[in-house]
């Protein structure tokens, strides 16, 4: 019987290349950070955007995608990114890191002004392809994931949960976060039908992830 919500298959010959031929360090540019909707770059490129709580590894994954150590900056404080930031890969694509979420010390009024942003941009950026939503294999989704998950359905954007940090939990461990996690997707329409599992430290799910971007029109 097929679970709801398998696990991406690794790629094929052609599609790893295709992941690994975009996501060449040499290809891979921070680009600029953007506070507001008038500060976004054109349109004019394939974009997808990462999107996870403050400590789920999005800033090591990106690095990792990229063959660049220290692209994206990892952060000891949580939430102290308070920029959508924008990294290019070839002339192609834009890679969006998105705020943490899910912060207790940042103010309420820097909280508010985010979430004023990230609705926007979620819901008005036309070449947004995909919205890549990280979820930590120790924890599963919890309720402020299941915010954004909420807020991608009602603006009709195609999410898929990223496993990270899958070395850290024992693999008899991890089913009952992988039943959590399917569960809750079940109730989420704009929830791609599958789930890659990655560990950054480790290399898992690294190639499907980077080929599963390059195949995105």
């Amino acid at each position: 019987m097929q679970l709801p919500f398998p696990f991406v298959e690794d790629p094929e010959p052609i599609a790893y290349e295709r992941g690994r031929k975009l996501f060449d360090g040499s290809n891979s540019e921070f680009l600029k950070g953007v506070v507001a909707m008038d500060g976004l770059p054109a349109g004019d490129r394939i974009e997808v955007c990462f999107a996870g709580r403050s400590n789920v590894g999005k800033s090591t994954l990106i690095n990792a995608l990229t063959n660049r150590s220290r692209l994206a900056r990892a952060s000891n404080t949580p939430g102290r990114t308070q920029e959508i930031n924008f990294f290019t890969l070839t002339e192609s694509h834009y890679l969006v890191d998105l705020p943490g979420y899910g912060y207790a010390n940042a103010p309420l009024a820097v909280v508010e002004k985010w979430q004023r942003l990230l609705k926007r941009y979620l819901s008005g950026r036309a070449n947004l392809r995909r919205a890549f939503v990280l979820i930590d294999t120790r924890h599963g989704i919890k309720d402020v994931d299941e915010e954004i998950m909420s807020l991608m359905d009602s603006s009709a954007l195609t999410f898929q949960v990223v496993m990270t940090k899958a070395d850290k939990v024992k693999e008899k461990d991890r089913e009952k976060t992988f039943k959590q996690v399917r569960e809750k997707l079940s109730k989420h329409p704009a929830a791609f039908p599958e789930i890659v599992l990655t560990s950054s430290e480790k290399g898992d799910g690294i190639a499907t992830l980077r080929s599963i971007i390059a195949g995105l029109e």
